[in-house]
């Protein structure tokens, strides 16, 4: 099971979750989100990632001049399309700046199936998508809600590598272990208010990881 944090906004946070091993640390730009950073705070906070822990760089709906200038201005390895973008939006702007991508996308009980979500995956791995992340749905915030979708909808067999967000925390992670899924996603879930990282709670959640990590 790999383990992304998502949403930092200090050093001192991403020094710990790097401690207790997290494969990937997820940046936010997106202003509205209470965990965006600046391109400036951004810079700062990955001098202090070290190699083999690769840096998410999460954006909605963003222009193609801002991925441009995002881009040329700070050192990230993937993107991570988090709106409205179509497969073939999310293509374009990826290779514009020569990134691998993953999309997320926003499962909604009421309209999603396992099959209806497996062909909108197929849409994005024949668009070049290196995973799928599955969050909850909400009318009106695009991710961070904090909310759990039903994971009965998780497709058996994917395309894509699948990776399971929204509503994780150290109480419930371990129950992911046996799903379909290639990594866990969690920002909400290791926070003591709104982009405010929990140190005890980050460490926490990666035990239960680990813990199901010896057991399989």
């Amino acid at each position: 099971m790999h383990v992304k944090f998502c949403g930092f906004r200090t050093q001192d946070d991403i020094e710990t979750a790097v401690q207790l091993g997290v494969d990937a640390i997820g940046l936010v730009f997106y202003p509205p989100s209470p965990r965006a950073v600046t391109l400036d705070e951004a810079q700062t906070l990955v001098g202090s990632i070290p190699a083999f822990v690769s840096v998410t760089a999460l954006v909605v709906n963003m222009t193609d001049e801002d991925m441009l200038e995002l881009a040329r201005n700070l050192a990230f390895d993937i993107i991570q399309f988090h709106g409205d973008e179509s497969a073939e939006d999310c293509k374009q702007l990826a290779n514009a700046v020569n990134k691998r991508w993953i999309k997320a996308l926003r499962i909604n009980a009421d309209t999603d199936t396992p099959q209806s979500i497996n062909a909108t995956i197929e849409a994005f791995a024949q668009a070049g998508a290196s995973s799928i992340l599955l969050d909850a749905y909400h009318e009106k915030k695009y991710g961070g809600t904090g909310d759990r979708f039903d994971w009965r909808l998780i497709p058996d067999t994917s395309p894509l590598p699948i990776i399971l967000a929204g509503g994780l925390d150290a109480t419930n992670v371990a129950d992911a272990v046996d799903l379909p899924i290639y990594a866990v996603d969690v920002s909400g879930g290791i926070e003591h208010s709104k982009g405010k990282k929990d140190a005890a709670k980050m460490r926490a959640f990666m035990k239960a990881v680990k813990r199901d990590r010896w057991q399989h």
